[in-house]
């Protein structure tokens, strides 16, 4: 620790990580492993598809490579570190390394949070407004979208990270979780944090309540728009177009909330890290799969990309 007046006398925090049981470090370190390599293959895979597939050069795949992208760099801000604290003793990390694991695991959440707006809103017009579809989801205008919503994510990670930041830490320094995140960090503060609770509080309303509201009117009209299709084939292949979307939406919304508004006193800090992990690496991993298990578009591609691979040694000997 430094000392001196109106300075930050923390210079360092010490993790504690998942568990303080020896017995589980191999199992959980093989398991959290396992977990982010297939986060990294999949929504890499996903990228890769979309972007040599013609075909699935349309706003929703354009808009779902941007979701993976973001998957892949929410988990990484986490994982990698905590995989390598299993063999620390001592689990250190820097303040400034600290700053920089909450600004990137908050702006990613954020830009996550509004690209899944955004996908509502292309769901929206793709259902309800089908002719229009090509010129007001124009690819200019995904562009604006997607840069739009990782503008969201960055505005999120800055204001909350330096509100946590502007605080005095002088000790203890010791964050009993895997990773630098907003509550355990307040807890450890030695001057008022009411401030800075109201400044996250108002961010998350204004992001995360404004994605939220996207995707909840988006839902009714589509909804609506479905439930006017006179065709049983019809509104099933209406509801299989957002299916995935609403899925995803459920489970990144549902544990988002669970993870920071349960009540506290009902829930013990391992209980946290649980769901943490669920809401940081569970479903980064899952996203891809959610996606592309129903999705008849990513199966031709799939097939198609297996066949040119059968095909390749023929076409070498025989051109």
């Amino acid at each position: 620790m430094a000392t001196g007046r109106n300075s930050t006398t923390v210079t360092r925090f010490i993790l504690l990580g998942f568990t303080e049981r020896p017995e589980l470090q191999v199992f959980l370190f093989v398991l959290f492993l396992g977990i982010y390599l297939m986060t990294l293959a999949w929504n890499l895979s996903l990228i890769i598809l979309i972007r040599i597939e013609s075909h699935l050069h349309s706003p929703m795949y354009f808009f779902l490579s941007n979701l993976s992208f973001v998957d892949i760099a929410y988990t990484s801000s986490v994982a990698p570190k905590m995989l390598y604290d299993f063999f620390k003793e001592q689990k250190t990390i820097s303040l400034v390394g600290c700053a920089a694991q909450l600004f990137v695991f908050i702006e990613m959440g954020g830009t996550e949070c509004c690209l899944l707006a955004a996908m509502a809103y292309d769901r929206y017009i793709a259902i309800s407004n089908p002719l229009l579809y090509a010129a007001v989801m124009s690819p200019s205008i995904c562009v604006k979208m997607a840069m739009a919503a990782h503008a969201g994510g960055v505005f999120t990670g800055l204001v909350q990270t330096i509100s946590v930041f502007q605080l005095h830490f002088c000790g203890p320094d010791v964050i009993n979780h895997f990773f630098c995140d907003i509550p355990p960090l307040l807890t450890l503060s030695c001057s008022s944090t009411h401030l800075s609770q109201v400044v996250n509080f108002t961010v998350v309303c204004v992001v995360g309540g404004l994605s939220a509201i996207i995707v909840l009117v988006s839902y009714v009209y589509i909804i609506a728009t479905v439930l006017k299709i006179h065709s049983r084939r019809g509104r099933a292949k209406a509801f299989n177009t957002c299916a995935s979307h609403l899925v995803a939406v459920l489970l990144f919304y549902g544990s988002g909330l669970f993870a920071y508004l349960h009540p506290s006193a009902r829930y013990s800090q391992n209980q946290d890290k649980v769901v943490f992990v669920f809401y940081g690496a569970v479903i980064p991993m899952l996203n891809p799969v959610i996606y592309s298990l129903r999705n008849k578009e990513i199966k031709d591609a799939l097939e198609k990309l297996k066949e040119r691979k059968r095909q390749m040694p023929l076409c070498a000997f025989f051109p």
